[in-house]
């Protein structure tokens, strides 16, 4: 469903239109699309057009408002700009092409004697080139790692949102999340850890939009639970996170355990609860344990004549190569959710 569908929020109303930034039939783009190529909250987008004119040049007839392709690239030159800390109102006058020469240098709290550093044309160079993502994925992606880079909490917070409820929980997570997930651990990987903390800050919010998009946990039904947790030494959370808030949108019983849940715990947990499903989450090969998974996996519970046992689902990257024999790897989300699924509801 397009959110913009509706209007743009400002008494405007706007056709709606593809995501993927094409032009709409009408011509242009409409704000709520605009907003989220460049990754900012569509009210940003507003208040840039009326408080330093970076409005579209054309309008359209009627009340509607529609965003050309140069109008986009002015956009596009305020968010880099302000991505390196020179002020709006100083970005926006060289987005618009009032300003001559090159932009001014920016002082973070230097004295006006003091020696400015490199101008922000080589900074803006290097923060515009640093999220961007190539080849062929959606502009959400785009728009998602854009405002990680700011730091931006509202417009991430709206775009992750938006993204979830638009292509669904499993979706939104294998096509958008975590392909923006990856080009920023990339990116932290080849840059010194330059931007830990635009992965953090992505990771935090990610985890937050998975939690609130979940449905409550279901009740306990014998038989029909799941534990998901990582192996001991493992603290990627994300992906169980993901996994957990997909099964409750089939309405089955979840038990998440988190990250680095020690050997005994986890034997507890699933003495504990009987599940029909153990999920094991290993990012690294040094975490892996295949004696682990196998200990679990032969572990039985219930009364004498009817014992049962989990099925214990080796889960994520560092179980590749492991040689864990007779239990299910899912290669991917969807597949851990159907698996899950058969499991618990046969």
């Amino acid at each position: 469903m397009n959110v913009e569908q509706n209007g743009d929020g400002d008494g405007r109303p706007e056709a709606g239109g593809p995501d993927g930034g094409e032009a709409s039939p009408g011509g242009g783009l409409t704000t709520g699309e605009v907003a989220r190529r460049l990754g900012v909250a569509p009210t940003t987008v507003r208040t840039w057009d009326r408080r330093y004119g970076l409005g579209p040049e054309v309008h359209t007839g009627g009340r509607h408002r529609r965003w050309s392709a140069a109008d986009v690239a002015r956009l596009e030159r305020m968010c880099a700009l302000t991505a390196t800390g020179v002020p709006p109102a100083e970005a926006a006058r060289i987005a618009r092409g009032d300003a001559t020469g090159p932009p001014p240098p920016v002082r973070r709290g230097l004295p006006a004697t003091a020696t400015p550093g490199p101008r922000p044309t080589a900074a803006r160079n290097r923060a515009g080139s640093g999220m961007r993502l190539g080849g062929d994925v959606r502009q959400e992606c785009k728009g998602i790692a854009r405002a990680a880079l700011r730091l931006d909490a509202v417009a991430l917070e709206d775009l992750l949102q938006t993204a979830i409820a638009e292509h669904g929980l499993v979706s939104a997570w294998t096509e958008v999340i975590m392909p923006t997930l990856q080009a920023v651990g990339r990116k932290w990987e080849s840059s010194g850890e330059r931007y830990v903390e635009v992965e953090h800050f992505l990771s935090w919010h990610v985890s937050g939009a998975l939690r609130r998009s979940a449905r409550p946990v279901a009740a306990d039904r014998p038989g029909a639970t799941t534990v998901l947790a990582c192996v001991p030494g493992e603290n990627h959370t994300l992906p169980l996170e993901a996994l957990a808030a997909a099964l409750t949108e089939h309405g089955l019983p979840v038990r998440m355990f988190g990250g680095a849940l020690p050997v005994e715990s986890l034997v507890a947990a699933v003495r504990r609860t009987g599940p029909a499903v153990v999920g094991l989450w290993a990012q690294s090969r040094t975490t892996a344990s295949r004696p682990l998974a196998q200990h679990v996996a032969a572990m039985e519970w219930g009364v004498r004549g009817a014992r049962r046992r989990a099925t214990v689902m080796t889960l994520g990257p560092g179980w590749a190569g492991q040689g864990v024999s007779g239990l299910p790897r899912p290669a991917g989300l969807a597949e851990a959710v159907e698996l899950a699924r058969s499991l618990t509801e046969r």
